[in-house]
């Protein structure tokens, strides 16, 4: 039989509220972490993008003047340092370190990257000299449980 009564149910009662609370509580909980580490790696890429591509600028300029440093008219792109996105790239040791032969470019990270530190040298030897997911003497880490071994 139908219930007689006017009174019809209205709203959510506090258990149902609360198990989805608690639901949303869990997935916030796995996919915050999973998003940051993914935000970041999208901040990594800067780095190593702006490194290889300052690297062919100090290739060509050696092709040009036969040195690293500059040259008459040809100036070291090594010697301004750049900025992209979270890293400000540049020689190390603000361009005390370019040689006629040698020089080692590093990005050094900023707000949300702070703490890495990832280096290229004329050779393309790559190395991760800080960050969170580890350092590296022979290769960019640029993402948690990554080895250190060059592919």
């Amino acid at each position: 039989m139908l219930d007689p009564s006017p009174r019809s149910q209205q709203g959510f009662t506090l258990i149902e509220v609360m198990i989805v609370v608690a639901i949303v509580g869990i997935l916030a909980a796995v996919a915050y972490p999973a998003f940051t580490d993914f935000v970041l790696r999208g901040r990594i890429v800067d780095a190593t993008n702006e490194l290889s591509s300052l690297r062919a600028d100090m290739e060509r300029h050696f092709q040009d003047s036969r040195t690293f440093k500059d040259s008459g008219n040809f100036k070291s792109p090594c010697l301004t340092p750049r900025t992209v996105g979270s890293f400000t790239v540049s020689c190390s040791g603000d361009g005390g370190a370019v040689s006629d032969t040698a020089y080692t470019l590093v990005a050094v990270g900023t707000g949300a990257a702070n703490g890495f530190v990832y280096t290229l040298d004329q050779a393309a030897n790559r190395a991760t000299v800080r960050g969170a997911f580890g350092t590296c003497a022979v290769d960019w880490l640029t993402k948690r449980g990554q080895t250190c071994a060059k592919p």
